[in-house]
C-alpha cells in the first residue's frame, strides 16, 4: 500500500470554476484499499445549465445529465464511500472545495485530509517546469481514454502515482507526501469559512481591522489567490504593502474581467480610503492648464483651471491634468525651462523688475526674451502653444456615449460599462438604465485611456445611439 490510509484519487467535472456558484455534473473515483482499486463513476443533476463551453470542453451535455440524480440524492451514499479516506486530486482545493460545498448543501459536513498532485508533482519531479495533468500525461507517456471526463482525469493522477512509485520508490512518495500533509491547509489567521468561500475569480477585496477600519483594497485576477498570500500563504506581490494589524474581516466583490475589477477598485477607494492604499489617502484638486486670450502685448497666458468650477468632460483645450493647483504650476515651470520660455509671462517666477525689464531667467540665459521685448509675442506663443501640446488631454473621440462590454466565455454573463465624454455613468446588464450624473475624475479617464490605447481581452466597445 502507497500510503498508511486507505485513499480515494477524486476528479469532478462542473458547470464552472467559481467554486460556490457553480455545481458538479459528473464525479469520478478511484478507492484504493491496499491491493484492492475499485472505480466509480456518476453523472450529477447539476440543476442549473451547462454552458456551451463546458459542454465542449467536457463532453458532457445537457441532455446526458437531464436523467441523472440530484448530488443530495447521491450524498449519503458517497459521503461514506469517501469518509476516513486520503482525499487525493489534481488541484485539490478545487475538486475538494466543491464537495464540501456540495455536502454542505445536502445537509452534511465533509472533512478530510487532502494531497495535491500537482504539489506532489512539483517535490518528486522538481527538475520540469510544468505540472499540469496534460503536461505530466504527455511527460510520463501515460496511456489513457479521453480526456476531461471525471474517471479518465482520475486515473490519470492514479497512473502517475504508480509510476512515480516505481521509479523513485514508495519511501520517496511517501515522505514528499507526508511533507506536503504536514503543510497546514489553511493560513494561520484565517477562518476556515472563508477560505472554503473564497473563489478563484477576478474582483476587488478589501481587507478589514477590528474596529470596522478599510485597512487595504485591491483588484486581482484570482481573489482567493491574492488574499491568502495576505495572510502569509503564498508570494506577496513585492509592489503590495505589508498590512501590520490583524485582518479581522475580508470583504470581497467579483467582477467578469480586469477592467471592471479596475474600475470597481477605483471606486472602492474614493469610497473607504483605506490607510494602506496611498493613491486613497491622496487629496485631490484635480485641475488643468488652460491658455487665456492675449492681452494688449499680445502674449498667450496660461491659467489654472479647477475641475469644480469648469466641467473637464465638456472643455476641449485643456492642457494636462493635475491633482493639485501647486502640481500644475511646478509643471508650467519646468515646461518654461525646457524651452526656454518667460517664466515672468507665464507667472511661475516672481517678478521683481518695472514692466518691460528682463527676468531673472533672461539675464541667467533661461529665457528668449519677451518679456522685455527681445523676443516677439508671435514667435513666444508658437513656442508655448507648441511645448503645450504634449501636454493636451485626449478629446472624446466619440460622438455620445459609449458601452464596453466584458463577456465571460465560461458562464456566458456580461455587464457593461457606460462612459460619456471620460465620465463614467454605471454598469449593468441594461444600458439604457444606465444614466448616472457625468463626473470627471482623473482616475477614470486615465483608465479609460489606457484600455483604448490596448484594449483588453474579453471586453468589446459599441457606441450608443443619442437619448
Amino acid at each position: 500500500m502507497l500510503f498508511e490510509q486507505a485513499y480515494v484519487i477524486v476528479d469532478l467535472e462542473t458547470t464552472g470554476g467559481h467554486i460556490t456558484r457553480d455545481r458538479i455534473t459528473e464525479i469520478g473515483l478511484i478507492l484504493v484499499d491496499g491491493e484492492n482499486v475499485e472505480r466509480i463513476e456518476m453523472l450529477v443533476n447539476p440543476g442549473q445549465p451547462i454552458p456551451p463551453f463546458i459542454e465542449d470542453m467536457t463532453g458532457i451535455s445537457n441532455a446526458m445529465v437531464a436523467d441523472a440524480p440530484a448530488f443530495a440524492e447521491l450524498a449519503p451514499a458517497l459521503w461514506k464511500k469517501l469518509e476516513g479516506r486520503l482525499l487525493i486530486a489534481h488541484n485539490a482545493r478545487f475538486d475538494y472545495g466543491f464537495l464540501k460545498n456540495a455536502f454542505r448543501r445536502a445537509g452534511l459536513a465533509f472533512n478530510a485530509n487532502t494531497l495535491c498532485s500537482v504539489k506532489l508533482s512539483r517535490r518528486l519531479y522538481p527538475q520540469y517546469f510544468k505540472h499540469s495533468l496534460d503536461s505530466i500525461i504527455e511527460r510520463h507517456q501515460l496511456v489513457l481514454p479521453a480526456r476531461h471526463r471525471a474517471l479518465a482525469d482520475a486515473e490519470a493522477v492514479y497512473r502517475f502515482l504508480c509510476l512515480a512509485r516505481n521509479e523513485l520508490g514508495a519511501e520517496a512518495v511517501c515522505s514528499a507526501a507526508a511533507a506536503l500533509l504536514a503543510l497546514p491547509s489553511v493560513p494561520e489567521g484565517m477562518a476556515q469559512e472563508l477560505a472554503d468561500t473564497l473563489p478563484d475569480t477576478p474582483g476587488v477585496y478589501t481587507l478589514y481591522a477590528a474596529n470596522g477600519e478599510a485597512l487595504y483594497a485591491g483588484r486581482c485576477l484570482n481573489l482567493r489567490q491574492r488574499v491568502f498570500a495576505h495572510y502569509g500563504a503564498g508570494t506577496l506581490d513585492a509592489k503590495l504593502p505589508r498590512i501590520h494589524e490583524r485582518i479581522a474581516h475580508v470583504a470581497w466583490q467579483e467582477t467578469l474581467g480586469e477592467f471592471g475589477a479596475a474600475l470597481l477598485e477605483l471606486q472602492q477607494l474614493s469610497a473607504l480610503r483605506p490607510r494602506y492604499n496611498p493613491r486613497a489617502r491622496q487629496t485631490n484638486e484635480l485641475c488643468a492648464l488652460q491658455l487665456s486670450e492675449a492681452g494688449e502685448d499680445g502674449l498667450l497666458r496660461v491659467s489654472v483651471s479647477l475641475a469644480r468650477t469648469l466641467d473637464f468632460s465638456r472643455t476641449a483645450d485643456l492642457y494636462g491634468l493635475f491633482r493639485s493647483p501647486r502640481e500644475a504650476k511646478k509643471a508650467l515651470s519646468e515646461l518654461a525651462r525646457a524651452h526656454q520660455l518667460c517664466p515672468a509671462i507665464l507667472e511661475v517666477e516672481t517678478v521683481t523688475t518695472r514692466k518691460g525689464a528682463p527676468c531673472q531667467s533672461f539675464k541667467n540665459r533661461r529665457c528668449l526674451g519677451a518679456c522685455c521685448g527681445k523676443e516677439s509675442a508671435a514667435a513666444h506663443n508658437a513656442r508655448l502653444q507648441n511645448a503645450l501640446l504634449r501636454l493636451k488631454t485626449q478629446s472624446w473621440p466619440y460622438a455620445g456615449a459609449i458601452a464596453l462590454t466584458e463577456n465571460d466565455e465560461v458562464t456566458g454573463e456580461s455587464v457593461s460599462h457606460v462612459f460619456e465624454r471620460w465620465c463614467y455613468l454605471g454598469s449593468g446588464d441594461d444600458v439604457a438604465c444606465l444614466q448616472g450624473t457625468p463626473v470627471f475624475d482623473l482616475a477614470v479617464y486615465k483608465l479609460l485611456q489606457h484600455w483604448l490605447k490596448k484594449p483588453a481581452p474579453g471586453v468589446t466597445l459599441h457606441e450608443l445611439p443619442a437619448a
